[in-house]
């Protein structure tokens, strides 16, 4: 068998580095790599010695051996140019893929009536056996040419590939990603980068009115709460938390509701689910919008597979990785997704749920996405692929519902050094996200001053908040800059829109003064609704929690005592004469 595989890599000594620069050597893309294979190999060796980590030196080496390799075809191109914006960026991306041998693209993957239609193109059809595409069908927890064969059409420069969806059969391809094959010499190659299906909305059973309104939230306290006073204080838009384990259940349990769908029976907490039925079913009528934020806590037996493989030593954390790792995980969460979407759709009783978030402040691995893996990349791409899959499954069901995902206000520094940067953490999900089929996902971002118990919205220190995307925090005082960074082209949905934002978690203490209180909710909740993009504004919380409050986080609008706080009167006029109140009170900002 002829191959050019080594002659190749010979001419690695012939790509000069950096033809921009002025260099008193020049040094050459063989002995850049070299010398990125002795330092990873060292660092590697490093960590596990002195840090305790669990890394593979020989496996690092490998990596770095050929990490620059697609530029034998390509070239260096110097950083500064290569991005120097978005668009070269991405196109830089598209030709380092094709030279890196995934020269086919999956313009699109839709579903058309009862079948599943990818639309594929390449400027250079790859050599193969018999000249044909070959479509693979993978599971999210499969990669490469590990899962099914769905199509085979004749190869080209642009074609098109239909196979059926099989929707709830068990083999269903909603919520699968699928990739374009050659066969080399024999041998399955894979020629393309995945794709998900993009268009789940195409089969929902309902497309539910939206209970979309004025931006005002709350986060609730179960024990208080009543539609008066909701009413009372303006409030169209509630957020819950639901721990998706704890609603599954098993058909041994009495009162369990069963759920066929793709080939299996999945069995839930009809008595936790009631719990859920009629307070979202309550608050619907007094015109609230509910926001349902799906966590994984980890403590059912029956939900023990929801747990990620590399969550499992987690001990008492508020949330889990969630499992798609595993065929009985990853089968398991579509069927939560399918549920939750039709069984919240407003069209079976049980109340309606508009937004679902996916996960809380995902980026802060150590406390509610917990692996323990340290690798960004690895638990972003965890996090996408459940994301795809609850996206796909709930809007199958409810055309009409948003899914968002979620991170916190450490947009450029990280006060746990168990967390990833939130900046990093978006830009790494948005790329994952365009590159495997552009869909209209939320963000869900949490605007807290910093530090949290600084009782100032508008006023944060300068050390912290910027005016410039340099900045450690984006907070309500320097909101501006998410909302730019958002209008930008590679975060547009498909329809070349800003996404929707929900500012879904925001709270302010009055641990030092309640005037600082009632100023701050008035500057962030009039900062909001001054935003377009912006469509809610939620409160956290209803009433002061004891715990939070040691660490000076009073954020309550009542306090432990059951008494209203001044900032419950500010909150409740916002949107009428609360300008006149508060002028009246002289608290100027």
């Amino acid at each position: 068998m002829n191959s050019s595989f080594f002659a190749m890599l010979g001419r690695m000594k012939h790509i000069a580095r950096w033809g921009l620069m002025h260099s008193t050597r020049q040094e050459n893309l063989s002995e850049h790599t070299l010398e990125v294979a002795y330092i990873a190999h060292g660092l590697a060796v490093l960590g596990n010695r002195r840090f305790n980590r669990q890394l593979e030196p020989g496996k690092a080496v490998l990596y770095a051996l050929y990490h620059d390799c697609s530029e034998i075809l390509t070239g260096d191109l110097p950083t500064p140019v290569k991005y120097r914006s978005e668009a070269l960026r991405a196109a830089y991306k598209a030709v380092e893929a094709e030279a890196a041998g995934r020269r086919v693209s999956i313009d699109s993957c839709l579903i058309s009536d009862e079948d599943v239609v990818c639309e594929i193109s390449t400027s250079s059809v790859p050599s193969s056996d018999d000249g044909k595409f070959y479509v693979y069908a993978d599971d999210v927890q499969l990669d490469g040419t590990t899962g099914s064969i769905v199509a085979k059409v004749d190869a080209g420069k642009s074609v098109s590939a239909s196979f059926p969806l099989n929707y709830n059969t068990a083999d269903s391809n909603l919520s699968r990603k699928f990739l374009v094959a050659v066969k080399r010499n024999g041998e399955m190659v894979q020629v393309s980068d995945e794709h998900y299906i993009t268009n789940p909305e195409a089969i929902a059973a309902y497309s539910s009115t939206r209970m979309d309104g004025a931006i005002k939230g709350l986060l609730p306290d179960i024990s208080k709460v009543t539609g008066e006073e909701l009413n009372e204080l303006g409030i169209h838009q509630m957020v819950y938390n639901m721990d998706i384990d704890d609603i599954c259940s098993d058909e041994s349990v009495p009162g369990t509701i069963a759920f066929p769908y793709n080939g299996q029976t999945w069995y839930f907490n009809g008595e936790r689910l009631a719990e859920y039925d009629s307070t979202i079913s309550t608050l619907n009528k007094y015109g609230i919008q509910i926001t349902m934020v799906l966590l994984n806590g980890g403590q059912n037996p029956y939900a023990q597979d929801l747990i990620h493989p590399l969550a499992a030593d987690g001990e008492n954390c508020p949330g889990y990785a969630l499992n798609v790792e595993e065929e009985a995980g990853v089968n398991h969460l579509k069927a939560i997704g399918a549920f939750l979407g039709q069984h919240y759709s407003g069209q079976t009783g049980c109340g309606q749920v508009d937004n679902w978030i996916i996960g809380n402040e995902v980026n802060a691995r150590t406390s509610w996405w917990y692996t323990n893996s340290t690798s960004m990349d690895l638990n972003v791409n965890i996090y996408v692929k459940a994301f795809r899959i609850l996206y796909n499954e709930m809007k199958s069901m409810n055309a009409s519902v948003r899914i968002y995902n979620s991170i916190d206000q450490e947009w450029n520094r990280k006060s746990n050094p168990g967390s990833f940067l939130a900046k990093e953490y978006l830009d790494q999900f948005n790329y994952y996200m365009n590159r495997e089929g552009n869909i209209d996902w939320g963000l869900s971002y949490h605007p807290y001053n910093s530090p949290l118990y600084d009782p100032y919205a508008w006023n944060g220190p300068a050390v912290w908040v910027k005016d410039n995307l340099s900045t450690p925090y984006i907070t309500m005082q320097n909101i501006d800059l998410l909302i730019e960074y958002m209008k930008r082209d590679q975060f547009l949905n498909p329809a070349g829109e800003v996404r929707s934002i929900s500012l879904a978690e925001i709270g302010y203490t009055s641990s030092f003064g309640d005037e600082k209180q009632e100023a701050s909710v008035a500057y962030g909740y009039l900062k909001a609704a001054s935003i377009p993009e912006i469509d809610s504004f939620v409160l956290f919380r209803q009433t002061d929690d004891a715990h939070e409050m040691k660490s000076h986080l009073a954020l309550g609008l009542y306090g432990l005592d059951g008494n209203r706080k001044p900032a419950f009167d500010i909150y409740k006029n916002l949107g009428g004469t609360i300008l006149f109140c508060f002028l009246r009170q002289g608290l100027t900002i």
